[in-house]
């Protein structure tokens, strides 16, 4: 990598990096992509085992492959992990370009045996991170190697995840990598694979070119090498003219917005005052700014770090970590991240560090801040009040930072932002009168707000609950379109992750899908169409383009009504007599993930996901227990009750396993326990009446130990525990695919 640090604050993180890499990677040549002719690589049986002086050819690649197999099997986004952001050919890490290569080649592969004989098409894209350009020039180089058509951005510039995703779909190809690791910190990095439909890859898709690989380790093993063909850079197989002939699919992308969302937006081209947009990383800013050109509203927004940026501008990155040690500590860029100070305050580290004190300085009250991720999918939406509000933002559980002493900047979480953006969308539908002409329909994540669920009773909107993770959206939605297909005439009925049957009507239309961590995309009233003619109900990967245009025209109408977001939100919450006005996250980190020694890490990670793992089973084999018979409700609240005295769970409803973490549903809230899907960390969800309560459970259940108590051990035998992982990972396989929609794709005949 030829970067230079754009701070001092990078430069140590490069140093370090530097210092804690062995000679022997730093000597590695595997791959020479700077050399742009065809060349091949030939994979050794030496390579599968660990680097030492008897074998100094060594790249453990075996100890990498059981690792990335296992986080394929239940990643929620993409197999995610950090990399040696300066020799990226490190194995020791688990995202590395030997990884990739395997990846990439075993997933060709697959498709190649699927679609014998077929013009195979996908996409390869990325956003800002570190080695990105090495990798997609890989990834396309590989995929040519298979004759594969890989479609490029024009120039090999950066595009949002959302855009792949609605590319892969409109333009009917066979799906797509995209080179990302969402908000995560700045060393991390992913190949987020994209399905034909360009949904995320579910467990078993990923599972199919996991397989692959084995087999080629398994060639290798046996005959002690395996041949892998990399294309020259300007193969006819890499395309850049296709994306430049659409665009990059800004104009499709646009028509898309302008056949829902975006149908009326006069609004926002009266506004007086200017929307902010926050582009963490600079990858909205090249993408975003070209729609809202074509939307003709470009001069109503103003901009903060448009240049791209793997460190991300320094947002959310610290010299002290949260003890107060003082080294390199990345919080990520998930602007609504709460964290604790040495002294127990807490504060918004990633905000803290956009100094918006001063940048916002001349922005009048009421100026409406946007603020998206490196892959421009997520959304946190924020407003300048007076300080004067903040009696009222207290008592509604809305949080904000001080800019001055007259002024504030209220900061909403998705679950409060994304409440404001569907009501105001649903108002719309309604006052058009457009609102009736189907029955509507929310898909959500289990973690994500009750008050939504309460929001869509009272406004008729049937409501499915799913797991954490797009791709759970995305099935559901496949799932309602080919019921729409195959009886047009019929009420869609679909199961939620509760195991309750939804009827969704006849010809239902998605109002909103979206989740707590910022995510979201709503649907057209017509059914969108590719090219080929295939139907969706909504594209299936969130979209902050979307959101920032929903957003938008709600600040517009605020503007108009001399409101703040914070009295709509209260509006919303009296309007709807909506019980459960509070939610929080707790986010329970059990190693420090910028650590840059990847031994370290890597023991760090493994003890972290120890701890997960007993927190999770305590919960988990209790929901499981209720679920086979072993024991019921009452015997679980005296296990609970002991175990956490300083609770109460003598209102418990159920408790449930929800396809990824356990579900306690009380008569005033509910609370979720999820291990991660990507890393040693526990997420505590709650939402309800009481604010204090529910931070309470949130905290104590989240950081808990884990460990058995003896009325637990009498309750769930030793072997019932032990098994309880597997048993939940049957009953989501059994969510996942009963009804699927499995039409296999046909590759179409290309018209461009």
């Amino acid at each position: 990598m030829d970067k230079k640090p754009s701070c001092d604050l990078e430069s140590k993180l490069f140093e370090s990096v530097i210092e804690k890499t062995p000679d022997y990677v730093k000597n590695l040549n595997l791959f020479d992509f700077d050399n742009e002719n065809a060349f091949t690589f030939t994979l050794k049986r030496e390579h599968l085992y660990p680097h030492s002086n008897e074998n100094p050819e060594g790249l453990n690649l075996k100890e990498w492959f059981t690792n990335y197999a296992k986080e394929a099997k239940v990643s929620t986004a993409g197999i995610r992990g950090p990399q040696n952001i300066i020799y990226p050919q490190d194995t020791r890490f688990p995202i590395n370009l030997v990884g990739i290569v395997l990846a990439t080649l075993a997933k060709a592969l697959v498709a190649k045996e699927k679609y014998q004989g077929k013009d195979i098409r996908k996409i390869a894209a990325s956003e800002v991170r570190y080695n990105s350009d090495l990798y997609l020039d890989a990834i396309s180089r590989i995929q040519a190697a298979q004759g594969i058509k890989t479609l490029l951005p024009e120039g090999r510039k950066t595009i949002p995840i959302w855009l792949a995703s609605f590319l892969a779909f409109k333009l009917d190809l066979l799906g797509g990598e995209y080179i990302t690791s969402s908000h995560g910190i700045s060393v991390k990095t992913a190949t987020k694979d994209l399905n034909s439909q360009g949904s995320q890859y579910l467990p078993e898709e990923s599972l199919e070119f996991v397989n692959k690989i084995q087999e080629i380790f398994d060639i290798v093993e046996k005959e002690g090498s395996y041949e892998i063909k990399i294309e020259s850079k300007n193969n006819p197989f890499i395309d850049e003219t296709i994306m430049k002939k659409f665009n990059d699919g800004i104009d499709l992308y646009a028509e898309y917005l302008k056949s829902g969302v975006a149908e009326n937006i006069e609004p926002i081209r009266k506004m007086k005052s200017k929307l902010f947009v926050e582009s963490v990383g600079g990858c909205a800013y090249r993408t975003l700014s070209r729609v809202l050109e074509k939307l003709g509203i470009s001069d109503k927004y103003a901009w903060n770090n448009t240049k791209e940026d793997p460190f991300f501008h320094s947002i959310g990155k610290y010299d002290t970590d949260p003890k107060g040690n003082k080294t390199f500590y990345d919080y990520s860029v998930d602007a609504t991240v709460l964290a604790k100070r040495p002294n127990g305050e807490k504060f918004f580290p990633i905000i803290e560090s956009l100094h918006y004190e001063k940048v916002l300085a001349d922005y009048p009250l009421g100026t409406v801040v946007l603020i998206t991720d490196p892959d421009h999918d997520r959304l946190t939406v924020c407003q300048i009040e007076s300080a004067g509000n903040i009696p009222m933002l207290e008592d509604f559980g809305i949080s904000y930072i001080k800019l001055s002493e007259e002024r504030i900047l209220t900061i909403y979480s998705a679950n409060q932002a994304f409440l404001m953006l569907m009501n105001y969308r649903v108002k719309h539908l309604k006052s058009s009168g457009k609102f009736k002409h189907h029955p509507r329909f929310m898909i959500k994540t289990t973690a994500s707000a009750l008050s939504w669920d309460e929001w869509a009773k009272a406004n008729g909107i049937k409501v499915v609950n799913v797991p954490v993770g797009f791709k759970e959206i995305a099935n559901i939605m496949k799932k309602v379109e080919l019921q729409i297909k195959t009886n047009p005439d019929k009420e869609v009925i679909v199961d939620d992750v509760f195991g309750e049957s939804i009827n969704l009507g006849v010809q239902p239309r998605l109002i909103f899908g979206g989740e707590e961590s910022g995510g979201m995309i709503m649907g057209s009233e017509d059914l969108i169409e590719s090219l080929a003619g295939r139907k969706a109900v909504a594209m299936r990967e969130k979209s902050a383009t979307e959101a920032i245009i929903v957003a938008s025209l709600l600040a517009a109408k605020l503007e108009e009504d001399n409101q703040t977001l914070s009295e709509y939100l209260i509006d919303i919450f009296e309007e709807n007599n909506i019980i459960a006005k509070y939610d929080v996250r707790e986010d329970i980190a059990y190693y420090n993930e910028s650590e840059p020694d990847i031994e370290k890490l890597k023991l760090a990670k493994i003890e972290g996901e120890k701890q997960r793992t007993k927190n999770d089973l305590f919960y988990l084999s209790l929901a499981i227990a209720i679920r086979e018979g072993k024991a019921n409700l009452e015997e679980v609240k005296k296990v609970l009750n002991d175990a956490f005295p300083q609770l109460s769970f003598d209102n418990l409803v159920s408790v449930k396993f929800v396809g990824d973490g356990t579900y306690l549903q009380f008569t005033d809230k509910y609370v979720e326990i999820r291990p991660s899907g990507t890393d040693a960390k526990t997420k505590a969800y709650s939402g309800g009446e009481k604010l204090e309560d529910i931070e309470n459970f949130s905290r104590i259940l989240g950081n808990y130990s884990g460990d058995r108590t003896e009325l637990h051990k009498a309750l769930i035998s030793d072997e019932f525990y032990e098994n309880s992982k597997e048993t939940a990972l049957n009953y989501y396989l059994q969510f996942v695919e009963k009804d699927a929609n499995n039409e296999v794709f046909e590759i179409p005949e290309y018209k461009f």
